[in-house]
């Protein structure tokens, strides 16, 4: 493929991406959503996210871990339990990581 094809190619997907993500603010009125789909939106975040982060703590490799001690595995409730109880991302994050970090290093 040429250098040519390459850039117009990356060029239109920045077109299109600018154009779809701005769209509601080249708008001169705002659009209004119905009440169900404002409604839905708010748990669009939740679902996101566990979209991402589920995948990556139930399985490993696209296979279920072998045993129960799997350190995902006890790492994940341990920060589940430390975000429920604080409501602090940054220290969930930091204990969720870090009990993981030594149970990985430990050989859990």
């Amino acid at each position: 493929m040429s250098g040519l094809y390459i850039a117009l190619a990356v060029l239109g997907l920045v077109v299109t991406t600018v154009l779809t993500r701005s769209f509601f603010f080249l708008t001169r009125e705002p659009l209004p959503l119905p009440a169900w789909a404002e409604r839905g939106l708010r748990h669009a975040p939740m679902a996101a996210l566990a979209a991402v982060v589920l995948p990556g703590v139930l399985l490993d490799q696209g296979q279920w871990p072998s045993g129960p001690w799997d350190p995902r595995w006890v790492a994940t409730p341990v920060a589940m339990a430390y975000a429920w109880w604080r409501r602090d991302m940054l220290g969930t994050l930091l204990i969720g990581m870090a009990l993981y970090g030594i149970l990985r290093w430990w050989g859990a």
